[in-house]
């Protein structure tokens, strides 16, 4: 689990510093972005059969209930935001892409705290 964290971590920050950027420079989410999220939601998927799996060889998260919240409700985060992006063809895309990005963040710390308690 601990590879699988650390990977999406890496990928969601590197977005996150993309979406920064963009908010910065005042531009909206490109495509290249949304594929960058495409392969984040990758990880995120990875993430979750390991968890299925380390579950069926017995390992257990410390609360399993919150482990599963924050792993399924990672899954929808990315989707959410790049729906937002194809509306709203401004600055603030790239905005909600960054805090999509940091949330992800913040719920991955969360992951690895539960499954490592």
């Amino acid at each position: 689990m601990q590879l699988t964290v650390t990977i999406t971590a890496v990928l969601v920050g590197l977005l996150g510093i993309w979406a920064l950027w963009f908010t910065i420079v005042d531009r909206a989410v490109i495509l290249r972005q949304l594929l960058a999220g495409a392969v984040v939601e990758l990880a995120l998927l990875a993430q979750v059969v390991v968890g299925l799996v380390s579950h069926a060889q017995g390992h257990q998260a410390a609360d399993p209930w919150t482990f599963w919240g924050y792993v399924v409700t990672a899954l929808f985060l990315l989707p959410v935001a790049a729906a937002w992006a194809f509306a709203d063809r401004t600055r603030w895309s790239s905005v909600v892409l960054l805090v999509a990005c940091v949330a992800l963040l913040a719920m991955q710390a969360r992951v690895w705290q539960v499954w490592t308690a």
